[in-house]
């Protein structure tokens, strides 16, 4: 590869860890502290506070307006033009000339309007937020504090329940149904950013930073939802929801329950429909009638997931039932072919599908679902319970203040670490070692960038793997620059005794690196969580050195010492130029 190229691959690899390790930097630098702690609250509290947030904002605007209507729109609001540009165009009026807070208020249909405007931005940069975290690098629990959970799959009793013991092929794809089905509940429990994670061939570790309720995080383990299916009384459901559209108030109780009606007669109850809103949280959208005879519970589910109809390439929702609630619900849908039947959750109305024919194990909901709402029902049904019950098997926590602690001595730690090499370097092989210093910070990048990238958990372990493998990256210097003055001392100068030392150690850094990347990578797939932090942390970090090492410290001379003009090597800081 000629000098060209590798100088275009150099930058290309510099391009592509800034952008891997931008988010990182967003995240932790430019994204407000507000909306960061939003960013890792519960879906209820994100809402309850973008509606607090726009309304004061509304009255602040509101009042900018009437006291300077004339003032122009600064930058932390411009983003209210384009949505009064889409207000005045719905409505066919022409934009003002000039944008000030006055002639913004007054493109707006009316309060309520901008009220939406304020908070489905403020709602959109929280999600943003949390979608940024996916990228960043998160501090575990040994820095920040929190929770462990390790909880244990209950094999005995899946035995018992379906006659069948699972190999472990099969025992991983539940485990990885069950982690699916944790994730689910996290909101609705208010536990939020839990690090869920399979840990060896039947258990999950479950993190969850900061403070974490012990009873609440064991319910959101612990809970087994109610789900049935029963059919729908048409008539009586239309009768009321048309009352609801009319008089809300005889149906919704001061509290907010349901107030039941005189003409729903015995062996029937009045139910909610509820649907899923922009924070993913439930409301209440209309009411159903349902006969109290269950046709069958979520006792007999086995799996569900969406897909799309062949003919109208519409979402779909997919389940079926083990073969006892296969028998059940065929007996059951002959009977009542053309009827509609209700999926309920916990005592809330789901989805109402009509029974287009008998049906057995497989099962088919269209209702003209969007993505969202397929995807909702999916995850209602799945989590009705866990297809593999789970023990607890430890449940440790860890206090906030020892996680500011160690933050503080794991920075210092690192940062003292680097300095200390860094100065190595220089002090001993003088301009040469600024060359080992540059390649060994491009190193400390590339692995900073991996790590944001793969979205990993920093913890001491982790912290202490890269100052490991910093030493470890600036020892493949050390060989280098030794066999350079070897080769000095043997007659060659300049460009021939960089050339030569880099030739005759390439395969000794290889095989030592390779090695140690092959323990690594061992102790990853064998070790604890705590060692795997560290084992990656190297094996990443190693790889890194090596084309730091070998690639970016060769070009770096390379550029600086060519063969024509014969320039000498600077090895120490003495006068005389090796």
């Amino acid at each position: 590869m000629n000098k060209g190229a590798r100088i275009a691959l150099t930058l290309f690899v510099i391009l592509v860890c800034t952008g891997m390790l931008t988010p990182t930097f967003w995240y932790y630098v430019v994204v407000p502290r507000d909306i960061k702690i939003m960013a890792s609250s519960t879906n209820e509290e994100i809402r309850s506070y973008t509606q607090s947030y726009a309304s004061n904002r509304v009255s602040e605007l509101t009042a900018k307006a009437l006291s300077n209507g004339s003032e122009k729109i600064s930058g932390g609001d411009k983003y209210l033009i384009s949505d009064a540009k889409r207000s005045l165009s719905e409505r066919r009026l022409s934009t003002p000339d000039k944008w000030t807070y006055y002639s913004l208020l007054s493109s707006f249909a009316n309060e309520g309007e901008l009220f939406s405007a304020v908070e489905n931005h403020t709602r959109k940069r929280i999600q943003n937020t949390k979608t940024l975290s996916n990228f960043i690098l998160n501090l575990g629990l040994d820095l920040r504090g929190g929770m462990s959970v390790l909880l244990e799959a209950d094999v005995d009793g899946y035995e018992e329940k379906t006659g069948e013991r699972p190999s472990q092929s099969e025992l991983s794809a539940l485990l990885n149904e069950d982690i699916q089905i944790l994730n689910s509940r996290i909101d609705q429990y208010g536990v939020t950013e839990p690090q869920i994670r399979q840990e060896g061939g039947d258990r999950i570790l479950i993190e969850i930073p900061g403070e974490a309720d012990s009873e609440r995080v064991n319910s959101f383990i612990r809970s087994r939802g109610s789900l049935t299916f029963q059919l729908v009384d048409q008539e009586l459901t239309n009768r009321v929801n048309r009352l609801y559209s009319t008089n809300p108030s005889q149906l919704i109780a001061p509290d907010g329950s349901i107030i039941p009606q005189s003409y729903i007669p015995e062996g029937m109850s009045l139910m909610g429909y509820y649907l899923n809103d922009a924070y993913g949280l439930e409301y209440l959208d209309s009411f159903a009638v349902l006969y109290d005879e269950v046709a069958i519970d979520g006792s007999h589910l086995r799996r569900a997931e969406t897909s799309r109809d062949q003919q109208t390439n519409r979402p779909v929702v997919n389940f079926s039932f083990d073969t006892e609630g296969g028998s059940i619900f065929r007996e059951f849908t002959s009977r009542n072919v053309g009827r509609p039947l209700a999926v309920v959750m916990d005592g809330k109305v789901k989805s109402i599908a009509t029974i287009n024919s008998v049906i057995s194990q497989d099962v088919q909901l269209t209702g003209g679902f969007t993505e969202e709402e397929a995807e909702s029902l999916a995850v209602t049904l799945k989590t009705s319970s866990l297809p593999i019950d789970l023990k607890v098997v430890s449940l440790e926590s860890v206090g906030a203040s020892l996680g500011d602690d160690a933050i503080k001595m794991a920075l210092y730690a690192l940062l003292l670490g680097i300095f200390l090499v860094l100065a190595f370097m220089i002090i001993y092989y003088g301009p040469s070692g600024i060359v080992a210093d540059i390649a060994l910070l491009m190193n400390l990048y590339i692995m900073l960038s991996l790590l944001s990238v793969l979205n990993f958990t920093l913890t001491l372990a982790s912290i202490a793997g890269i100052v490991l493998t910093l030493g470890m990256a600036i020892d493949s210097n050390v060989i280098i620059y030794e066999r350079m003055k070897e080769e000095i001392r043997g007659g060659a100068i300049g460009y021939m005794a960089v050339k030569a030392g880099f030739k005759r150690v390439f395969w000794t850094i290889m095989d030592s690196n390779v090695t140690t990347i092959i323990a690594a990578v061992v102790l990853s797939i064998f070790g604890s969580s705590t060692v795997k932090g560290f084992a990656n942390t190297l094996a990443i970090g190693i790889a890194a050195s090596l084309f730091t090492s070998l690639f970016v410290t060769h070009l770096i001379y390379d550029m600086t010492i060519s063969e024509e003009k014969m320039n000498r090597v600077r090895l120490s800081w003495r006068r005389k130029a090796l």
